[in-house]
């Protein structure tokens, strides 16, 4: 019997010896999702899709900025969020990104006054003016630069990675708000 459990105590090592020899073999997987298949899967689509759904949800327009920070950007997403439970964190958000500088990365959020987000007055807060006499704020938190201002009942939050500030300064962000009022003038001829 002990020659029967020292044989059955060999067999099984040689098993256990033999089927793994140190060589894992597995399939390399060293490529990242698309950029656009991370941000669909985060409930995000284009700014287009976002702001018709916003603006169907509130039943009233909502205003986009008509100039962007004078980066290069590869990418643009929307989403809009509701926020199902209590109401109050429904909200626009659109992502400008470059997959190839990820510094490039400017974003404007939007919701309603009714549920805008208190600012706290902030040691490095800096006030601006609007064309239409609206104050704006300008502070850093962690490594974004915002810029919030109220328009048409809507609470606008811009926000800049901070490795842009020689790039896009609270002057571009001050132009960028007030471009919301811009309307092109429009051509009958393009020689005019």
């Amino acid at each position: 019997m002990d020659k029967r459990v020292n044989l059955l105590l060999i067999l099984l090592s040689f098993l256990i010896c033999g089927t793994s020899n140190g060589t894992v073999y597995a399939k390399p997987n060293n490529t990242l999702p698309p950029l656009e298949e991370m941000y669909i899967k985060h409930g995000y689509k284009t700014v287009e899709e976002a702001v018709n759904e916003f603006e169907k949800h509130f039943k009233k327009d909502v205003k986009l900025p008509f100039i962007v920070p004078s980066i290069p950007f590869t990418h643009q997403f929307g989403r809009f969020t509701e926020d199902k439970e209590y109401g109050v964190n429904d909200s626009l958000n659109i992502e400008f990104i470059n997959e190839n500088s990820p510094e490039n990365h400017y974003k404007i959020d939007i919701r309603p006054l009714k549920n805008k987000i208190t600012i706290n007055d902030k040691a490095n807060q800096k006030s601006y003016t609007l064309k239409n006499g609206h104050e704006a704020i300008f502070f850093a938190e962690q490594n974004v630069y915002f810029f919030v201002f109220e328009k048409d009942k809507w609470q606008y939050i811009l926000g800049i990675d901070k490795r842009l500030t020689k790039k896009v300064s609270a002057e571009m962000l001050v132009a960028i708000a007030n471009s919301i009022d811009y309307v092109p003038k429009k051509s009958s001829s393009l020689l005019n």
